[in-house]
């Protein structure tokens, strides 16, 4: 059993200096466990189930290319649909890309823009249009989240996802983007000979 997903993910080995020094913060701790508990362990599926979390939290970690927290939610969503592992490795594949990118409509940040990737969904007949929308949404969040407008919402509401619903699919992919930067950094200051003092 895990008790502590980000020591878990980040190597951190109790009583080790990252361990001492994540201590020094124990709200911030409990916080992100918590909020990591309450994303993959809710009191109610009736809005976003399991699945939907699993592969979306898979989707994501893949997306950001870390290997470790990426092969973590990977094998949680084989646990709990094999069926999911392969068309959402496939979805990450097409999807991965840098960014962010985003265009800016106004002319005065214009030189700033970059069209980038559009991602669409390749396998919606695998993935369901509820999964394949969330992964679209997902997307642009990570690398376009400029144009998470009023359309991109209005395109899960027709897939079928509720207010609660894209709340907490929103929710799900900010907790995977600081979770995956917060382990890298942990794994930064653990491999550093002055992690001790950082």
């Amino acid at each position: 059993m895990i008790i502590d997903v980000i020591d878990h993910l980040a190597g951190v080995a109790p009583n080790s200096p990252l361990d001492r020094l994540r201590d020094r913060r124990p709200d911030a701790r409990e916080h992100a466990q918590r909020s990591y508990d309450a994303l993959f362990s809710p009191d109610s599926e009736d809005e976003v189930t399991l699945v939907e979390r699993d592969a979306v939290a898979a989707f994501v970690a893949g997306l950001h290319g870390d290997e470790p927290v990426a092969a973590f939610y990977a094998e949680r969503l084989a646990q709990l649909a094999p069926h999911l592992a392969e068309p959402v490795q496939a979805e990450i594949a097409a999807g991965r890309t840098t960014g962010p990118y985003g265009v800016y409509p106004d002319a005065a940040p214009a030189g700033e823009s970059d069209e980038g990737l559009r991602y669409q969904a390749r396998h919606a007949d695998l993935l369901g249009v509820r999964l394949a929308a969330a992964f679209e949404h997902a997307h642009l969040l990570v690398f376009r989240p400029r144009e998470a407008h009023r359309k991109a919402l209005t395109a899960l509401a027709d897939a079928g996802w509720s207010t609660t619903g894209i709340v907490t699919l929103s929710q799900l992919v900010a907790f995977l983007s600081f979770q995956v930067r917060l382990v890298a950094g942990l794994r930064v200051l653990g491999a550093s000979p002055k992690g001790s003092t950082a």
